[in-house]
């Protein structure tokens, strides 16, 4: 496994992180498409995050970098602005430590 196991279960001791993730499962049932991108295949506007948060655009850049930086989510720069999703494979492999290693 690439990623720290430790820094991901850091990431997710924060209810706001995990809520984060949740929505980004299914981005069609908690977001309104972003200028037309396909939240599937690009993701979701931090934007758009940062206003279902209801908290600062500094306090979401945080939190989403926290995940970004334990691998649970990815970035995609596309013109002046930043879409997140998440990192399946990553989530899988932390799955498959917990029932295989833990």
């Amino acid at each position: 496994m690439g990623m720290k196991p430790i820094e991901v279960f850091k990431a997710l001791s924060n209810e706001s992180r995990m809520q984060i993730l949740e929505w980004l499962k299914e981005p069609e049932r908690h977001f309104t498409p972003h200028e037309g991108i396909d939240m599937r295949e690009i993701g979701v506007c931090v934007s758009q995050i940062t206003n279902k948060l209801n908290m600062t655009q500094s306090t979401a850049s945080q939190y989403l970098s926290i995940l970004q930086r334990a691998g649970l989510i990815k970035t995609k720069r596309i013109g002046k602005f930043t879409y997140y999703q998440r990192d399946e494979e990553a989530i899988r492999s932390i799955a498959e430590y917990l029932m295989k290693d833990l």
